[in-house]
């Protein structure tokens, strides 16, 4: 029989199995929401990691819930089609052929492209939108706005149907209206909504930058909800984090264990947070 040398980094990734089996012993029946959006959805390369990486959390008896974006889809198809979107206060007006394409991008390329890497990498996934059995009801945000709304009651019976099962879920933002009109939200807040509706564990909100910094510019590992309220008040989160942050305090109030702002761009970013010892982002909990 040919001898084979054991290789070096043999050795180090079953110490690092080793090492995440507290962390696998912790989750085992866990839901977690991801909002995927960011780099982790830019690439092939980048959407089948994100795919291993869920698949891999379902086989060590997570429950993942995926919530996927897609604006950046929108757009492109909204310039081949030669559809001319208006803004108010930096945000998309959507009337009723926008919103077409909207639902058309969403619950059709972005959401089966998800479905099927998370398949080839072995998981079971079904792709719905919050439109599928009332999963998301809403009402219009802004009518300036036009169809967008605000999720004012998520009814998850589906999505714990689908866990009962071993299968993941993975969700267009739409939702519901109560009078059968279809709102585009805005994925992060999506997630948020429904993460709170299943009180899950985990809120993961994949970004494009490292997580929450302070006024050095370092990223703050672990935060309670009052210290981001501080960090907004003194202008230390701004822009785009604010509406992030207040996603995850909202999760929080509504019954969610902890959300964490992670770098989606970072390789296997969900492990990293879920099963070792330092995480991969700014985990915030309730006080």
């Amino acid at each position: 029989m040919k001898r084979q040398d054991m290789n070096r980094d043999w050795i180090a990734t079953a110490r690092t199995l080793s090492a995440a089996l507290p962390y696998f012993q912790r989750f085992v029946d866990a839901t977690v929401v991801i909002k995927l959006g960011g780099h982790a959805m830019g690439s092939d390369e980048a959407m089948n990691e994100f795919a291993r990486d869920v698949a891999l959390m379902r086989q060590v008896g997570v429950n993942p819930v995926v919530v996927h974006g897609g604006g950046p889809m929108i757009n492109d198809m909204l310039k081949r089609l030669n559809i001319v979107s208006e803004f108010v206060d930096g945000k998309r007006v959507t009337d009723a052929a926008t919103m077409e394409v909207v639902e058309m991008v969403l619950s059709g390329v972005v959401n089966s492209r998800i479905v099927q890497a998370i398949t080839e990498q072995g998981g079971r996934a079904v792709g719905v939108s919050g439109k599928d059995d009332g999963l998301i009801i809403c009402d219009q945000e802004n009518p300036e706005l036009g169809l967008v709304g605000r999720p004012t009651e998520v009814n998850p019976a589906l999505l714990r149907d689908f866990a009962d099962k071993g299968i993941i879920p993975v969700i267009a933002p739409l939702g519901m209206g109560r009078n059968g009109e279809t709102f585009n939200v805005n994925g992060d807040t999506a997630a948020g909504a429904i993460a709170a509706a299943l009180k899950a564990d985990r809120l993961l909100l994949l970004t494009d930058v490292a997580g929450v910094k302070n006024a050095d510019g370092e990223v703050l590992t672990e935060l309670t909800a009052t210290q981001i309220g501080e960090l907004v008040a003194d202008g230390t989160i701004a822009g785009g984090m604010i509406p992030k942050t207040q996603t995850a305090l909202d999760a929080l109030t509504g019954g969610v264990r902890a959300a964490v702002i992670l770098d989606g761009r970072a390789p296997n970013a969900c492990l990293l947070e879920l099963f070792t010892e330092h995480g991969a982002g700014s985990i915030i909990r309730p006080q």
